[in-house]
């Protein structure tokens, strides 16, 4: 949400903040008195419009951020380049020193404990999401930081005598990083790890509604590039709304854009990119099914799909009732808590309608399906956790192909894997699936040409909590890019095919000969 600045005393945000929140903002040496600066690009600043930074949970305002104007965006953006001219000559194994001290200050206790909290209480995940996204920060920089010794280049053999061939990657130049609100964290550690392992600086333009996760992320990220005496600008942060992220967009300062959110707009993102030939990431809608075989171990599967969407058999049904039935949304900070609220408002809206279309379409609601009201639920965005069965299984249906992103669990019932396969298939996005199954058959066929059709195929294991040594994607209209492990790192370099003629000769390839008659 987007106000005009209003000055506020001191003294009233202090008061209207909460102990728990000050407490984890204060940890991280984020002010919890007047407005706080949004914009750092070796410097903190911020004159634009202010971003109320709103608690899911309790609906408290945890601070008032002032984003960056147009003036300061383009300062940004330029400041960043220049400090991308100077990072790109730092030896490859020197960034990774630099990416091995903020994996240190990222991984001290305080750090990942206290920005993990931040995460939940900002975001609305649960504590143990929240540290575990930071940890997954630490663990691609502790990748990073061997890549940095090990982004070869190739040789390739030449046909022409006394020739030889090299294929050599080089720092790409800036790297813009547009992420959104369910990782307020782990993505732009992705992105921000092999960047800084390319020789490549980064801008960062988080969601609007998670400003403090990218400042506390940048405090931390800024203080080490100090301390080496880089360039605070190589990893540059810019808050704001839509304008600053359709201008960084269309920068051509930019190189690579790495954007995640909604399928609607990476398309937009995806033409305004390819339209100044540029290259783009693009990481977008989910829609992922766990397809449930009758020989799966379902003391394995049901936990695990308890997340995810699922096309399931009536024993494993039953089972995850009995689940949903024990689960009880709650504070994402109190130990033991596994749903705590939707990150907005709209998040609740999108929620609501949801299931008012499967009721207007004859779905039957087995369990859920209201916002839950009343205390401790009073201002928070709390809903029920849902299982629904729709009318129909056709995989066209609005309730199949649409990506929904709240608590709502579809269930079909199929009679054979293909049919399965089929389903999984035939809706937009390709995010991840997951085949539970103790059949090696299955197996087989889940994993190859005629199986899954979505980036992340598992098999006995849930569609979510990817690890970071492969590399994080997905398929059709989730964008087809690739962040993480794997050759993730390849797209953030520019590729040099260098032929070297070594001889006393100069032929050329293919046996081409340009002979001309001399005297």
């Amino acid at each position: 949400m987007l106000i005009r600045r209003s000055p506020i005393p001191a003294r009233c945000l202090t008061r209207l903040l909460s102990t728990r929140a000050s407490n984890i903002l204060s940890s991280l040496g984020i002010s919890t008195t007047g407005e706080i600066s949004g914009v750092y690009d070796g410097q903190w600043r911020g004159s634009g419009d202010v971003m109320n930074s709103v608690c899911p949970t309790t609906g408290e305002v945890l601070a008032r951020v002032k984003s960056a104007s147009p003036a300061e965006l383009h300062d940004a953006i330029a400041r960043t380049r220049e400090a991308y001219t100077f990072f790109r000559n730092i030896p490859a194994p020197r960034r990774g020193e630099i990416l091995r001290q903020i994996r240190e200050a990222l991984a001290a206790k305080a750090s990942r404990d206290d920005l993990g909290a931040l995460v939940s209480l900002e975001m609305g995940k649960i504590r143990t999401e929240g540290v575990g996204e930071v940890q997954e920060f630490v663990d691609i920089c502790d990748y990073a930081v061997g890549l940095s010794r090990m982004m070869n280049g190739r040789v390739v053999a030449s046909e022409r005598p006394g020739h030889s061939i090299l294929e050599v990657p080089n720092p790409l130049g800036v790297v813009a990083v547009l992420s959104a609100f369910n990782f307020p964290v782990a993505v732009y550690g992705w992105n921000l790890s092999l960047s800084l392992a390319a020789g490549n600086a980064t801008i960062w333009k988080p969601s609007p509604t998670t400003p403090l996760c990218a400042i506390a992320v940048t405090k931390i990220v800024s203080k080490v590039l100090e301390a080496n005496r880089i360039p605070g600008a190589v990893a540059s942060l810019v808050t704001g709304g839509k304008d600053a992220g359709k201008a960084i967009v269309e920068s051509h300062d930019a190189e690579l854009v790495s954007f995640t959110g909604s399928e609607q707009v990476g398309r937009s993102v995806g033409k305004t990119v390819a339209s100044r030939f540029g290259k783009v990431i693009l990481e977008l809608g989910g829609n992922n099914a766990s397809i449930i075989m009758p020989d799966a171990d379902l003391s394995l599967a049901v936990p695990s799909v308890f997340f995810g969407a699922v096309d399931i058999a009536p024993e494993f049904l039953e089972r995850l009732k009995k689940l949903y039935k024990s689960i009880i949304p709650g504070d994402p900070l109190t130990d033991g808590t596994l749903v705590g609220p939707l990150h907005t408002q709209t998040a609740c809206d999108i929620y609501d309608n949801a299931v008012r279309y499967l009721r207007s379409s004859g779905a039957e609601i087995l369990i859920g399906g209201n916002k839950l009201k009343g205390v401790p639920y009073t201002s928070g965005n709390f809903v029920e956790p849902t299982i629904a069965i729709p009318r129909s299984s056709e995989p066209d249906d609005h309730i199949w192909k649409t990506e929904t992103f709240a608590p709502i669990l579809n269930v079909a019932v199929f009679d054979e894997l293909e049919q399965a396969i089929t389903w999984n298939n035939a809706v937009p996005q390709g995010l991840s699936s997951s085949l539970w199954t103790r059949d090696l058959r299955n197996l087989g066929r889940w994993i190859g040409p005629a199986g899954s059709d979505t980036g992340i195929v598992n098999v006995n294991v849930g569609t979510s909590g990817a690890e970071i040594g492969a590399a994080f994607g997905g398929n059709k209209s989730t964008g087809w890019g690739r962040e993480s492990g794997g050759d993730a790192w390849k797209q953030y370099v520019r590729w040099s095919a260098c032929t070297i003629n070594f001889s006393d000769e100069a032929p050329l390839a293919q046996g081409v000969n340009f002979q001309t008659n001399s005297d």
